[in-house]
């Protein structure tokens, strides 16, 4: 693995300026589907960019603009052993490990914000305009053999953003807070299938492909706006309560929804702070959007889908409901606890259907979604220590859109029973310790543990894998040189117990294909500043 990266920054009397580039190339750019120490075909490429550029107009005043730029190549890792499920002109055997799957990610953005005070109101108004692009290349032949299709899949989205905030103090005890938000996106989906024609059963009725195109355009637009209150109660007590609204259009379909929020916080003592909070949301979907002639086009092929469904993306509706407290045990450990509950409609999740690593959204028409976590922190001179826990629980039920990407016994058992929604984890835990020898060394270990995200049992998502845990160590140095002052550097091994874990076995709703945890490796890092 290669990872170069610089940072600059700087200021000249109302000029100041942050630019930051990175690039990455490495053999494990996607999670392996095999336990094998080094991926087949998983080569990465990524370069990422970051600034930020800005003129101090007054001393009340500042004109900023932010910028940022992503270009990332993956080949798509095989996994060994696969057997074809298709002939190809006459051709019935393919080595699924020569695949030549490719995904390229692209994405840039530019903001360009002002910030001020009118009176005793501080302002921010800015204007944005974002753009991404996922573009997936098959292996045509081996695609065909092993999946009954072999596609090209293109989706782009741009979104021109408008959003204004204010603060306004009123008297000594609030704070009015107050804004607007405004999105307009262009989304463009693209697929350039090679498909075998099929009969009514699905099964393959001649071995040499056909090619069939299905390209999408869509509009979508949001419009939000809020009031909020901050009252300070004393120095003990301060309360947040106000209003949201939003509308949501897509393909000239209108949602939208007026959202109460109100949040406590309770100073109980100097070491105590107790919180509790509830928050009506309106959560829209991605723009996407796959339409009933789209999914007509696949009749009679080995792509074709049983029940088109609701091919509309639905916003989703929640309340969430939280509590939790903060206690300081003396200047060095910090302890936390926190609940929280989400009862939802029209639940969003998103799978990974197909063979391109390019996620779709659909709607459950009702979730909940709960869960505690026991955070500690420890720092106290040389000695540094953290500690996570969380048990966690989410839940849906009766798929109500895209149900095109289900098999028909799936959406009978979902249809009247809740299921385990694919990336829940009932356990989780991460800690690390780090001792520090003297000014210029320090060594530290990290963990990670899970109980197993979700796989398919006798039901849909009904069980889960196996448990899994990883350490992480690494010792840190400092060295001064005469001639060119200090360089720091650090030496990680991850996973160096060198534990097998996996965290997919390519079973479960949405679940694309078998995922590793990262086998044992080194790693050095070396930075210097100039």
């Amino acid at each position: 693995m290669l990872n170069p990266n610089a940072s600059i920054w700087g200021s000249d009397e109302r000029w100041s300026y942050f630019l930051t580039a990175n690039y990455l190339e490495s053999d494990a750019g996607i999670e392996n589907p095999t336990s094998s120490r080094k991926p087949i075909h998983d080569h990465t490429n990524q370069v990422k960019g970051f600034g930020e550029v800005s003129y101090l107009i007054d001393s009340d005043t500042r004109l900023s603009f932010m910028f940022g730029v992503t270009d990332n190549r993956f080949q798509i890792p095989d996994n060994p052993g696969q057997t074809p499920q298709f002939g190809y002109l006459g051709r019935t055997d393919f080595n699924s490990a020569l695949l030549n799957e490719q995904q390229r990610e692209r994405t840039r953005f530019g903001t360009l914000a002002l910030q001020g005070k009118l009176g005793r109101t501080d302002y921010q108004v800015s204007l944005g305009q974002r753009y991404t692009r996922v573009g997936f290349s098959p292996d045509r032949v081996g695609d065909l053999m092993f999946n009954g299709v072999a596609a090209a899949v293109s989706r782009s989205n741009r979104a021109s953003t408008v959003q204004a905030d204010f603060a306004t103090p009123l008297g000594d005890s609030n704070t009015l807070r107050y804004g607007i938000y405004g999105s307009f996106e262009y989304a463009f989906s693209g697929n350039d299938a090679w498909v075998f024609p099929a009969d009514a059963n699905g099964n393959q009725t001649s071995t040499t492909p056909v090619n069939i195109l299905d390209n999408n355009r869509l509009v979508a637009r949001t419009w939000s706006g809020y009031l909020q209150d901050e009252w300070s109660l004393g120095e003990r007590w301060t309360i947040n309560y106000g209003l949201r609204g939003d509308q949501y259009t897509l393909a000239g379909a209108t949602s939208g929804q007026l959202s109460p929020r109100l949040g406590v916080v309770y100073q109980a003592t100097e070491s105590t702070t107790v919180h509790a909070g509830y928050a009506r949301y309106f959560t829209p979907p991605a723009t996407e959007m796959i339409t009933t002639s789209n999914i007509a086009r696949f009749d009679g092929t080995t792509n074709a889908v049983s029940n088109p469904g609701n091919a509309r993306p639905l916003a989703e509706r929640s309340n969430y409901f939280d509590l939790g407290v903060s206690q300081n045990v003396g200047p060095s450990l910090t302890l936390g606890l926190d609940g929280y509950y989400r009862d939802v409609r029209r639940l969003q999740d998103e799978g990974q259907f197909g063979a391109a690593l390019v996620y779709s959204t659909f709607n459950y028409a009702h979730g909940h979604v709960g869960g505690v976590e026991f955070s500690a922190s420890y720092d106290q001179g040389p000695l540094a220590a953290y500690f996570n826990l969380a048990y966690s629980r989410a839940m849906g039920k009766q798929v109500i859109t895209s149900q095109y990407n289900f098999a028909l016994n799936d959406l009978a058992y979902i249809a009247g029973n809740y299921i385990h929604l694919d990336h829940d984890q009932t356990y989780t835990s991460s800690g690390g310790i780090s001792y520090a020898l003297g000014d210029q060394s320090r060594v530290g270990a990290d963990y990670l543990f899970g109980s197993g995200l979700r796989r398919d049992g006798t039901v849909p998502n009904g069980d889960s894998m196996p448990d899994y845990f990883q350490l992480n160590l690494s010792v840190s140095h400092d060295f001064e040189f005469a001639g060119t002052g200090k360089l720091h550097t650090q030496l990680a091994l991850i996973n160096a117990l060198d534990r097998t874990y996996q965290l997919r076995d390519g079973s479960g709703i949405g679940v694309g294909a078998p995922q590793f945890g990262p086998r044992r490796g080194l790693y050095l890092s070396v930075q210097k500043d100039f």
